[in-house]
């Protein structure tokens, strides 16, 4: 396959699915063709793009770091390949490059340059929990991640789940797996009984569990062991 030349955002899986369950034909296709690839773990890029194709010769790929203690400084060099008229990929660590992801500061430089940029059909649990979750889908907000800081966090919860009410938005917001319970702790302790929270956790792998209900009704149930799971809280 040739490729017009372009920063190409490749999402890849959220958990141990099948490749081949979760992105077209086309994605392949396309990795196949390129060299270059800004990861955010050169370790995890690497074995996705085995499983992608196997036959792939790893160590002829150039790979470049932008996950949590790269330096930023060298990131619009990543993108020299470009300039000169070859494709870079972005690939995450899971779900869709520059999405609460740092391949948004390559789309950054590419789009102040005029360099063109492609996103490649993929999952994204943002989109799949917003769909399987019942609340408002005409109207979503992504908020990333809460503050760490109990107090911090609460009075961030009791703000968006204002703007949720007066503005019948939905919230959307993610935490790292290993603070999920005490996120959703936290929600139950700070929200209105009846206020609705969705939790959409290990979405399209085996561990799948996407439920909506009441923080009232919430309260009333043993919460789901999360603590190893990506998750999406929403609430409305």
């Amino acid at each position: 396959m040739e490729l017009t030349s372009a920063l190409y955002l490749i999402p890849c899986p959220v958990g141990d699915t099948p490749v081949e369950q979760v992105l077209p034909p086309h994605n392949a296709d396309v990795v196949r063709a390129l060299r270059h690839f800004a990861v955010e773990e050169v370790r995890t890029a690497r074995r996705f793009l085995k499983r992608v194709d196997r036959t792939i010769d790893i160590d002829a790929l150039t790979f470049y770091p932008i996950g949590k203690h790269a330096d930023e400084a060298a990131f619009s060099a990543y993108l020299d390949p470009l300039r000169r008229g070859e494709s870079v990929g972005v690939i995450s660590e899971a779900g869709c490059p520059a999405v609460a992801d740092p391949g948004a500061a390559l789309v950054e430089i590419a789009q102040r340059e005029g360099l063109r940029v492609v996103p490649l059909v993929g999952p994204s649990s943002l989109l799949m929990a917003v769909m399987a979750s019942g609340l408002n889908g005409q109207s979503f907000a992504f908020n990333g991640y809460l503050p760490i800081d109990g107090g911090a966090r609460a009075k961030r919860i009791r703000t968006l789940e204002s703007r949720a009410r007066q503005e019948r938005q939905t919230q959307l917001f993610i935490e790292t797996p290993y603070r999920n319970a005490r996120l959703f702790k936290d929600l139950l302790a700070a929200c209105s009984p009846q206020t609705r929270l969705c939790v959409a956790a290990g979405l399209t792998t085996p561990q799948e569990y996407v439920r909506t209900r009441t923080v009232r009704q919430w309260r009333a149930h043993p919460l789901p062991d999360l603590a190893k799971v990506p998750a999406v809280f929403l609430i409305l």
